[in-house]
């Protein structure tokens, strides 16, 4: 099964790079009211909650990882990722495709 990857810049706007370790659940929540971004995947932390937005610029995913307008439509409200990189330009996390809504390629 491929992995997903996606990106989580700018960790500094909340707390840092600390809170995240290799093996850690994030949760994905999407928010289509952002005023900024109608295609923002919001990221939290059970305890802290918001820990920053999947990427969504060219500019800010690090490697592979997808951007939040490609995984909008694909996720629902707490899908749940797996950190796998804690690096200083971001956390990567990803995702099992099975994870995604209407994945045909996985379907017995």
């Amino acid at each position: 099964m491929e992995r997903i990857y996606f990106t989580i810049p700018g960790t500094g706007h909340y707390y840092g790079n600390e809170p995240f370790a290799r093996g850690q659940k994030v949760y994905l929540y999407k928010e289509p009211e952002n005023p900024f971004d109608s295609e923002a995947i919001r990221v939290e932390l059970p305890g802290l909650g918001k820990v920053g937005y999947v990427a969504n610029s060219v500019n800010t995913r690090i490697g592979e990882s997808w951007s939040a307008g490609r995984l909008f439509d694909k996720i629902s409200d707490g899908t749940v990722g797996i950190v796998r990189y804690v690096l200083q330009g971001g956390v990567v996390c990803s995702l099992k495709s099975k994870s995604l809504l209407n994945d045909t390629e996985n379907e017995d």
